[in-house]
């Protein structure tokens, strides 16, 4: 798996905020993000008994690799267009105002 563009305690920053203030796009990807994490980090635990195994779990680790790499991607884009700090991984303020309002 490449380097994160998210560490994990960032995750839990914009999911802390994102689930404050009812945004549950950003809240989601999150969650997905470390589900998959956590797949690609089970199959590199798991046993390899013989060459099928080890197909078997570096197939699925390549899959979650993949997927957390494209999620990762998603997750910037939508702060991005959401007009996050991107230094901060702050909220921005007109959002929160957003989410009283409705």
């Amino acid at each position: 798996m490449r380097e994160n563009l998210f560490r994990t305690e960032q995750l839990a920053k914009i999911l802390e905020q994102a689930m404050i203030h009812m945004c549950a796009c950003p809240a989601q990807i999150c969650k997905q993000l470390s589900a998959v994490k956590g797949l690609y980090e089970y199959q590199a635990q798991c046993i390899n008994r013989n060459d099928t195994d080890r197909a078997v779990h570096q197939r699925i680790a390549l899959a979650a690799s993949k997927a957390h790499e494209e999620l990762e991607n998603c997750l910037r884009d939508v702060l991005m267009l959401e007009g996050w700090d991107m230094q901060t991984l702050e909220m921005p303020s007109n959002l929160h105002k957003k989410m009283f309002d409705e």
